[in-house]
């Protein structure tokens, strides 16, 4: 998992281990919403998501919910150990930020995380680590 180029960005915000773990969590959503249907509106996810005014005990309860996302639709199976892996490591900052809102800053990083979620996914996994795995589920 490669998380090198979130040093890239300058955002105060997203320098928090907080802003790392709703950011992360906005691109988990984003690519299962995109694997659930192409047109992102019409997945499931998407109806769920209360954007812009999201708050951590919501994120959380969505967050709780992957493994059983993951295994309930096909087209996100596919890539159940990097959805795992992604939010494993979104609640790990998560629960090393410590803050308890997310406000405008957070809702902001999950959305561009969310609408992102394709650019993103690829640059935190190398796609022949994808197709590595796919391979060896399919064995």
């Amino acid at each position: 998992m490669n998380l090198e180029f979130l040093d890239d960005y300058k955002d105060p915000y997203l320098k928090t281990d907080q802003g790392k773990g709703v950011f992360l969590a906005g691109i988990l959503f984003g690519y299962m919403a995109k694997c659930q249907n192409d047109d992102i509106k019409k997945a499931p996810i998407f109806k769920q998501l209360d954007f812009g005014r999201m708050n951590m005990r919501s994120l959380k309860k969505h967050l709780s919910r992957v493994p059983q996302l993951i295994y309930a639709y096909e087209g996100v199976s596919k890539y159940s150990v990097f959805f795992t892996r992604l939010a494993a490591k979104a609640g790990e900052l998560l629960f090393s930020g410590g803050q308890k809102d997310l406000g405008v800053d957070g809702n902001f990083a999950f959305t561009v995380g969310f609408s992102n979620a394709s650019d993103f996914f690829w640059k935190i996994f190398k796609k022949s680590e994808v197709n590595e795995s796919i391979n060896e589920e399919g064995k």
